[in-house]
């Protein structure tokens, strides 16, 4: 699937909120989501490594996502149960493992694991990484969380914010005016002339096409071949 086929559907990458329909079952019967994502071949071929090997795979090689989403789909179901103990709702718990794993992903590149390879603080760090998720943030209540997990996938949001950040700004700032803020070509071009860049109305989608493609190129490979060239 095309980056902007993904991004038609309206998912947008900062866990922004609008309201949603709540049910009995949202605030009673909590899941454990399952993550399809794991029987990809790229990460099946991940099966018999460690969790030592993936976290220093990911150190080594940030331009491979898989060693990455290899871990979240071994862990995944462990931290929602973990993160199902402090909310209310199905949505609140999706929500805050979103979180969870974005926070997950920013320190896991600099993570030092302990020389014994019988330690298990890999798997302590990242029980830490999500307890102190659960005590600094504030969980929107239930009816004002947008993003699902089906569709914007952790590890997916994870590489699509960092290509985001990667690529030039007046691609980054007209790609979330348009996806995010939702502003019309119009009302994009008018801020744009108004910072004193000279883009007229129907010079956006040029723009906007480019951005998508340098966003497309700023995600690695292997991410895209996992989670965008299927049917989300």
């Amino acid at each position: 699937m095309h980056i902007a086929v993904f991004y038609s559907r309206q998912l947008v990458l900062k866990l922004e909120f609008e309201p949603q329909l709540l049910t009995v079952n949202d605030l009673k019967m909590l899941s454990i989501p399952t993550f399809a994502e794991a029987n990809h071949e790229i990460l099946q071929s991940l099966a018999d490594r460690s969790d030592r090997e993936l976290v220093g795979l990911h150190q080594l090689h940030p331009e491979q996502g898989k060693f990455f989403t290899a871990l979240f789909c071994r862990y995944g179901a462990i931290v929602h149960s973990v993160v199902q103990q402090a909310v209310e709702s199905q949505a609140q718990a999706d929500y805050l493992f979103a979180i969870a794993w974005r926070q997950i992903f920013a320190e896991l590149g600099r993570v030092q694991l302990a020389t014994d390879l019988e330690a298990t603080n890999w798997q302590s760090w990242l029980m830490d990484i999500t307890g102190s998720t659960i005590d600094r943030v504030e969980v929107p209540t239930a009816s004002h969380i947008r993003s699902t997990l089906a569709e914007a996938p952790p590890p997916l949001r994870c590489y699509l914010e960092r290509g985001l950040d990667a690529i030039p700004p007046l691609s980054r700032l007209i790609v979330v005016m348009t996806e995010s803020l939702k502003w019309n070509e119009q009302r994009i071009s008018a801020y744009l002339q108004g910072e004193g860049q000279k883009i007229s109305t129907g010079e956006i989608p040029t723009y906007l096409a480019a951005g998508y493609e340098q966003l497309e190129a700023a995600v690695p490979n292997d991410i895209r071949d996992i989670y965008l060239h299927k049917d989300l």
